[in-house]
């Protein structure tokens, strides 16, 4: 009779047992077909009550409700879910940066129109047809900066120093009598030697390095918004591994497939699986940093003195109307830029953080817990939770990942964040990287120049007014200039030279 107990053993080895099931007797699996009929599925094939899990490969080869197909249909479930979650997640950061763009954009083209405006109105009641037969050399510059900020190839330096040197030659056509006519080629010389001549004091040196950083740091940061949201997108999109969809299936499903879909996972597990799934982006999280940071510093930099409105407001003259317009609203600025920065701050560790907020309270349980699915069974999740990036995940035990094959896509937007890095930290110190090698000369170009011997000793010269004497410059030898008499009267000269300098002082 001693064999009825090693007989008994053998029957009792031979079924397998979990704390879920402890009797023999196999349970229904009507809650697994609701659920399953519930995403859609056909019902043909599914088990009324448990059988036998030998067939499965991803989860746990006990009792279950799933057969081979379930597991196939609910693993590729579980990669749509998945990477809809994390698409999902980049879009609302998508959302949050393109909210930010809008709401700079907006206020920043404002400033451009209402400084435009602000210039129209005053010079057309100083002025009047005077500044209205010289419209187009204002509106030029305005079209230039507003290019420029889009992104276009406009050389900043060039832009303003064509703007003065037009300027003085619009100047110095209404200014002449009727009895003299100067060529092209006069008025050209003459508008090379503004630097010289000084016609505007020193508003164009004051103005140039002002409205250079302000132009560069503005367009830089918005396009450091656009390059962000881009990496977002991109990132989003990658698809999930193979060896990742098995996770998320065992993490997911699996506990359905084991008659226990009320129990949640436990949340280090979830979290190791997440890190996992989410190696690659985690890598982002450097310069993903690094470029929220400089953003934040391009940011603070437009509320320094002098701020982007002041030197936009300034564009191209002083004129206190603007400036009093600014003043009075410098506090709607300061706002909308401290809604920036609040934004921009609370999204610096998205890709890091990325994994936990997927593994959220709804998901997972408690970390502490004891009664949350852990890959297996119900029971306590023992391993510990990996840390972040590809290099951290060699030892993740949920998801099998090769550590020395980096993703590609997410290389290259790592790539991507470094470049846009480097162009914000250039434009804190106010350099454009796209016109680097430009003239260092903050007065101008100096090419060109028709000074002193230089220029010829006969033909009509041109008196400029200046603090101490008056000087005259002669034009060049190899100029033919038309007309008679040996100068041009000051007399209308010097009252329009003198009110253009003393409104571009305002």
């Amino acid at each position: 009779m001693d064999f009825l107990p090693a007989l008994l053993f053998f029957f009792l080895s031979a079924v397998p047992l979990s704390a879920d099931n402890a009797n023999s007797k196999a349970r229904s699996c009507l809650d697994v077909r609701q659920f399953y009929s519930g995403k859609g599925f056909t019902l043909n094939g599914v088990p009324q009550t448990e059988i036998s899990g030998e067939h499965l490969r991803i989860c746990p080869q006990g009792y279950t409700c799933c057969t081979s197909a379930m597991e196939e249909t609910l693993s590729n479930l579980s990669r749509r879910e998945f990477e809809g979650l994390v698409r999902e997640a980049g879009r609302s950061l998508q959302a949050s940066l393109n909210t930010q763009y809008r709401s700079f954009d907006t206020y920043f083209t404002d400033l451009l129109n209402r400084s435009e405006r602000s210039l129209q109105d005053s010079f057309l009641a100083t002025l009047g047809s005077l500044y209205s037969k010289n419209a187009p050399v204002f509106q030029d510059l305005y079209a230039d900066l507003r290019r420029y900020y889009r992104g276009s190839a406009v050389n900043l330096e060039e832009t303003l120093n064509d703007f003065w040197a037009r300027l003085l030659e619009r100047l110095f056509k209404v200014s002449s009598l009727p009895q003299y006519t100067l060529t092209d080629d006069y008025l050209e010389c003459v508008a090379k030697q503004t630097e010289t001549l000084r016609p505007f004091g020193d508003v164009p040196r004051d103005l140039k390095p002002k409205v250079t950083r302000a132009f560069v740091a503005a367009r830089s940061f918005v396009q450091g918004l656009t390059v962000s949201g881009e990496v977002v997108r991109k990132v989003s999109q990658v698809p999930l591994s193979p060896e990742c969809t098995r996770a998320m299936m065992k993490l997911v499903y699996c506990p359905h497939c084991r008659g226990l879909a009320s129990v949640k996972p436990c949340a280090n597990y979830c979290r190791n699986v997440m890190k996992g799934c989410l190696a690659n982006q985690a890598d982002l999280d450097t310069e993903w940093q690094n470029l929220v940071d400089t953003m934040l510093q391009v940011a603070s930099s437009f509320s320094a003195d002098p701020s982007v409105d002041v030197v936009i407001y300034s564009l191209p003259i002083r004129i206190s109307e603007a400036i009093l317009y600014m003043q009075e609203n410098t506090e709607v600025f300061t706002s909308k830029i401290s809604d920036v920065s609040s934004k921009l701050r609370e999204m610096q560790q998205y890709w890091v953080q990325l994994p936990a907020a997927l593994c959220n309270s709804k998901v997972a349980a408690g970390a502490a817990g004891d009664k949350c699915w852990n890959g297996m069974t119900k029971a306590r999740y023992l391993p510990e939770v990996m840390g972040d990036g590809l290099a951290s995940q060699i030892n993740n035990p949920e998801v099998e990942i090769d550590i020395t094959k980096p993703d590609m896509t997410i290389r290259q937007q790592i790539m991507q964040l470094k470049i846009m890095t480097n162009r914000l930290r250039n434009a804190l110190n106010g350099n454009d990287v796209d016109f680097q090698d430009a003239s260092d000369d903050i007065s101008g170009s100096g090419s060109g120049m028709c000074t002193g011997e230089s220029c010829a000793r006969s033909g009509p010269r041109v008196i400029v007014p200046k603090t101490d004497s008056t000087r005259y410059y002669n034009p060049p030898e190899n100029k033919k200039v038309k007309g008679t008499g040996t100068q041009t009267h000051p007399s209308i000269l010097l009252p329009l030279l003198s009110l253009a300098t003393l409104l571009l002082r305002r």
